[in-house]
């Protein structure tokens, strides 16, 4: 009985002493530098180091983004008719070259006072809006006047030479998007989002800097819409962001079909 009591006891020793000596070879240590975590394993013959340097992004199932700012440039596609009677009612002995726009010239700036995004699943499908004001502005390249009394008439003024002529359209505008973003766990990843904007029409002028008549700003809607409804989208590329917008219709009323849009970049947190 004793013996085996002496080999039971002898056994237990052993197993223990096994024991501890996997366990310090299984022992770690960090160390965390900034966002760099080290990591090291094994016993001090042995030692395995492993270096991460990944952060960690969850993003909220609803976030919103203050102060977008977009700058790009402003054009539109000219469909009109010129020999109908509606455009000539409108722009007597017009043609298409009346209202080309200088290329560069031409800006579109829109300022988003926030924008908010919602989770739909998994944070790959968003929900995006927002309120903001997009500005608009032509620059042309013909001496073209727009007159107000009694009505809205377009013509082209030969009385006097033009350093600058430019039409500019503001609205108050509310987009709704639907977002994909393909890379869920970054910041600055991958994504899509593609939808409509509505815009009031606030504010239009035109602006000419004359020979005869230095500057001038007439104040008047011209005819324009009140609202413009857009499809719009975004891509994301990384830290770089790209908008474009395509309005549904013409900007006027009557007389003349162009289909405004817009191209450019996006300053945004996300």
């Amino acid at each position: 009985m004793k013996r085996t009591l002496i080999l039971l006891t002898g056994i237990c020793l052993a197993l223990t002493s096994l024991a501890q000596e996997d366990t310090t070879k299984q022992e770690s240590d960090t160390l965390r530098i900034g966002s760099m975590i080290i990591i090291k394993k094994g016993g001090d013959n042995d030692p395995e180091v492993r270096i991460s340097n990944r952060r960690s992004y969850r993003p909220s199932p609803i976030s919103t983004n203050w102060g977008i700012v977009d700058i790009g440039f402003a054009n539109y596609e000219d469909k009109t008719d010129y020999s109908s009677t509606d455009a000539q009612a409108f722009a007597p002995g017009s043609t298409r070259d009346w209202f080309k726009v200088r290329q560069g010239k031409s800006v579109n700036v829109n300022i988003w006072i926030f924008m908010q995004r919602l989770n739909i699943y998994k944070n790959v499908v968003n929900l995006k809006y927002g309120l903001g004001v997009e500005l608009n502005n032509y620059r042309y390249t013909n001496r073209v006047r727009y007159l107000t009394d009694p009505k809205t008439m377009v013509i082209m003024d030969t009385s006097t030479t033009y350093e600058k002529n430019k039409l500019a359209a503001d609205y108050v505008t509310i987009p709704m998007m639907l977002n994909f973003n393909f890379t869920p766990d970054r910041k600055n990843g991958f994504g899509l989002s593609i939808g409509a904007s509505a815009g009031y029409l606030y504010n239009a002028r035109q602006k000419t800097i004359t020979a005869a008549h230095g500057k001038e700003k007439n104040h008047d809607d011209f005819d324009l819409r009140d609202w413009k409804i857009s499809y719009i989208a975004e891509l994301q590329l990384g830290p770089v962001k790209l908008y474009g917008s395509l309005a549904t219709q013409s900007m006027f009323e009557r007389g003349l079909d162009q289909v405004p849009y817009n191209v450019g970049i996006r300053f945004s947190n996300w």
